[in-house]
């Protein structure tokens, strides 16, 4: 049996064989990813809907225009969704473990995290222009945050694309020539 390589760390690294993995040991390594993405995606989306809810208690809240106080709720919608898509797969871990479902929960907890991220992002553009509307004059704030969402979208959901189908097509190429 051919061994599929894999690049480790850089471009220029060596190429090294795949070590050998049964469907139940790859769906329990990507279980286990999901657990350790899902701690530190967690740890972040907690920190910022914990701000986000001492904001209305501030002096300042007050003073908010309109506008800003409708970005304010949508925010803060949009952290609750990220809170709850992002602690899912900790909740469907608890109620289906020991089920004979990993397979399953694999699936629906990437799809969680997925959505999660999607949220996250979005919560933190609002934040972010809710931040800028108080601290810069005019269009500045939107175009500084829509270049941010931009760099989000660029690092968070291009490049892995990206990356996931240039390795494709060089695998694809490999297997061609053998």
């Amino acid at each position: 049996m051919e061994a599929a390589v894999t690049a480790v760390a850089a471009p220029a690294a060596v190429l090294e064989p795949e070590r050998p993995e049964t469907a139940r040991d790859r769906v329990n390594r990507r279980w286990n990813e999901i657990l350790q993405e899902t701690r530190v995606a967690q740890t972040g989306v907690q920190i910022l809907f914990g701000f986000l809810l001492s904001v209305a208690f501030t002096p300042l809240f007050r003073d908010l225009a309109m506008a800003d106080r409708v970005i304010y709720v949508i925010t803060v919608v949009l952290g609750a969704s990220a809170t709850a898509s992002l602690i899912a797969p900790v909740s469907l871990h608890r109620f289906l473990s020991g089920q004979r479902m990993k397979d399953e929960m694999v699936g629906t907890a990437h799809k969680l995290m997925m959505c999660g991220m999607v949220l996250l992002a979005l919560t933190i553009g609002c934040t972010l222009l809710l931040i800028l509307h108080v601290a810069v004059p005019g269009p500045l704030a939107e175009l500084l945050v829509a270049g941010v969402m931009l760099w989000f979208a660029l690092c968070w959901y291009v490049l892995p694309l990206w990356l996931r189908r240039r390795s494709a097509r060089r695998l694809a190429r490999r297997s061609v020539r053998s």
